[in-house]
């Protein structure tokens, strides 16, 4: 499954990573994987999972190498989250939607969930889930996972506006500083940098997302997703 977001700092980074700790924890094989060229999140997915951390790039290798290096990079894991970049219809630049969030989702046939920044809306979020929804109709966004919620009340209200958007809420999480990983210039700071630091931060991920999402519901999704025709890419 591929975890977007309306745009960057909407909490990708923190869901996926939580993700991919709380299933590797629970003893399965987690492949995780990265659109884009990024080097500093797969150091966090590489902590979480114990598997190294892929980069799936269209721009760099080209969209038909995108399904190959995946397959490669997944080959014996029961499980493949690849967290998306910027916001999930964000291209290469004058481009369209080559080497997206998006672009990607569809190139692996692989479901969706949209990880929305719900500090500050309540009924508004079933209009920007709908809108994503309905965008390109090839990309199937399959749930949402609603971050930085503030209170029982304000989750009632979010879940409430989403009843009638067609797309399942598949987990909430509380606005909490101890699951944050710092940034700088150029994203996060790389997790062989912060070394303890950056241990327990997933391990906070991990827990807030245990607590917050409904993992068997994730899990039956990934496994919604139809294989893939291509063949894994060989590096013989």
């Amino acid at each position: 499954m591929v975890i977007a977001a309306p745009a960057s700092g909407s909490g990708k980074t923190t869901v996926a990573t939580g993700l991919m700790a709380a299933f590797a924890a629970a003893g399965l094989a987690v492949s995780p994987h990265k659109v884009g060229p990024d080097y500093i999140d797969p150091g966090y997915h590489a902590l979480a999972t114990g598997r190294p951390g892929r980069n799936l790039d269209a721009y760099l290798c080209g969209p038909e190498r995108v399904a190959p290096l995946f397959l490669h990079g997944a080959r014996g894991s029961d499980l493949a989250v690849v967290e998306g970049v910027m916001g999930l219809f964000d291209g290469a630049s004058g481009q369209g939607e080559l080497a997206s969030t998006a672009h990607v989702a569809k190139l692996l046939r692989a479901p969706v969930v949209l990880v929305v920044d719900a500090s500050s809306q309540s009924r508004s979020v079933a209009a920007l889930v709908h809108g994503f929804a309905s965008w390109d109709p090839r990309v199937r966004l399959a749930g949402v996972i609603l971050n930085k919620v503030g209170t029982d009340r304000h989750e009632h209200l979010l879940r409430e506006a989403l009843d009638g958007a067609g797309v399942p809420v598949l987990g909430a999480l509380r606005r909490v500083r101890t699951a944050s990983t710092p940034s700088r210039h150029l994203g996060l700071i790389p997790a062989a940098e912060r070394h303890a630091e950056a241990v327990e931060a997933v391990a906070a991920q991990a827990a807030q997302v245990r607590d917050g999402c409904d993992l068997d519901a994730l899990m039956a999704l990934a496994r919604s997703a139809p294989p893939l025709t291509e063949e894994a890419w060989d590096p013989d």
